[in-house]
């Protein structure tokens, strides 16, 4: 069985950039961003605005029609979208949500043999399995999350632009000096936010 869980709407408190064309127009909170956001649209109706979120850079899709009381009215009632466009159930009734999570681990016998064993069963052997594997790997996983976000930006912000290829061939290798030397040349907003998103994918 597969993870049947939607991600969390977005929150108005949600840390976000908006960049107009290659302007980077606003950055901070999503209730902030997408007023500045809205204002920008409205003087330059044609040009192409992008909503990133700050944490893992996926665009953040707002409705921005109407003037700027609409726009808050529509926050405000909660009508903010989630990641990647989908939907959150809602809850019925029964027990809170306590941050625990029951899914399926499909193990061999012999697995599950060794881990009834240990102390608190096999729940808490496994809890501490993770937590130990996440702190052993937490350098690979945070230069993962680092190139996976600027990749995003950069296919959105940067796709046809010279040199495209070549920063994401860096990015992925590691290579911070050829990766500021093929953005470089890139409009200041995009390079700089780019080069700030990518800080974390260089090996240390």
């Amino acid at each position: 069985m597969g993870d049947m869980t939607s991600p969390d709407p977005y929150r108005i408190d949600t840390r976000c950039t908006a960049f107009l064309d290659d302007r980077r127009i606003a950055a901070g909170e999503l209730r902030h961003v997408a007023l500045r956001a809205q204002q920008a649209l409205e003087a330059q109706p044609d040009a192409r605005l992008l909503i990133f979120d700050d944490a893992d850079a996926r665009l953040i899709d707002l409705d921005l029609r109407g003037g700027a009381a609409e726009v808050v009215q529509r926050l405000n009632r909660g009508e903010v979208p989630t990641p990647s466009g989908t939907e959150v159930p809602k809850r019925g009734r029964g027990r809170p949500k306590l941050g625990v999570v029951a899914r399926e681990v499909t193990l061999l016998p012999r697995h599950w043999q060794w881990l009834s064993a240990q102390p608190g069963g096999a729940s808490v052997a496994l809890r501490k399995l993770v937590d130990a594997a996440r702190g052993e790997h937490a350098a690979g996983d945070q230069r993962r999350a680092a190139q996976e976000r600027a990749y995003r930006f950069l296919s959105s912000m940067g796709g046809d632009r010279p040199g495209f290829e070549e920063a994401t061939r860096a990015l992925f290798a590691g290579d911070s000096l050829k990766f500021d030397a093929e953005v470089s040349a890139w409009p200041d907003d995009v390079r700089d936010h780019a080069t700030m998103l990518a800080a974390d994918a260089w090996p240390h």
